[in-house]
């Protein structure tokens, strides 16, 4: 499986390229965004040295990575990643960011529930995200995905889940389209 661009009514998912480091950098510059991510933000060639490794793919033949950037496309700029780590198995671990100045704006919301309805026409039966207990911007995106908090911490953070149940197709029956619309 490989990232293919994903479109919804306002963003482009971008399948990430190296060549994106220097917006991105500029884009996850704020350090108060790191308040829950953690750590600092990366200059540009850190961050293309980060997004060469991540575009290599995983190293365990087990697990594949996809990585994209967010592209706002009445703007025409770059707001932030989302991912998805794949294991053989079915499951799928997914995180997002929107940089600090198009927050609030229902970016994340749509990229998150894009990703998760593009993730479940393919033979994915879990899709999880861990979140900070006092992110409530991310726990309302991962609710508006179609995820669930559950009783599971690991580092502090909440494991939200969305589990197909057998016999269903999509996502569970909660009718989500790219949009995050019902």
């Amino acid at each position: 499986m490989a990232a293919q661009t994903i479109r919804t009514r306002r963003l482009d998912l971008l399948p990430l390229r190296v060549e994106h480091a220097e917006e991105m950098a500029g884009v996850l510059a704020d350090p108060a965004l790191h308040r829950f991510i953690g750590g600092t933000p990366y200059t540009p060639d850190a961050l293309a040295a980060r997004y060469r490794r991540l575009v290599a793919g995983s190293p365990d033949a087990e697990v594949t990575w996809l990585n994209w950037v967010i592209r706002l496309r009445e703007e025409s700029h770059l707001t932030g990643t989302v991912q998805a780590t794949l294991a053989a198995s079915g499951t799928a671990e997914i995180a997002w960011v929107v940089g600090t100045p198009w927050q609030g704006r229902g970016i994340a919301k749509e990229a998150a529930v894009a990703l998760v309805a593009w993730l479940t026409t393919y033979q994915v039966h879990s899709v999880a995200a861990h979140i900070h207990p006092d992110h409530h911007a991310s726990a309302a995106v991962a609710g508006a995905a179609g995820l669930a908090p559950t009783p599971v911490r690991q580092d502090g953070e909440v494991r939200w889940e969305w589990v197909r149940h057998a016999g269903s197709t999509g996502d569970s029956g909660r009718d989500l389209d790219a949009t995050g619309s019902r």
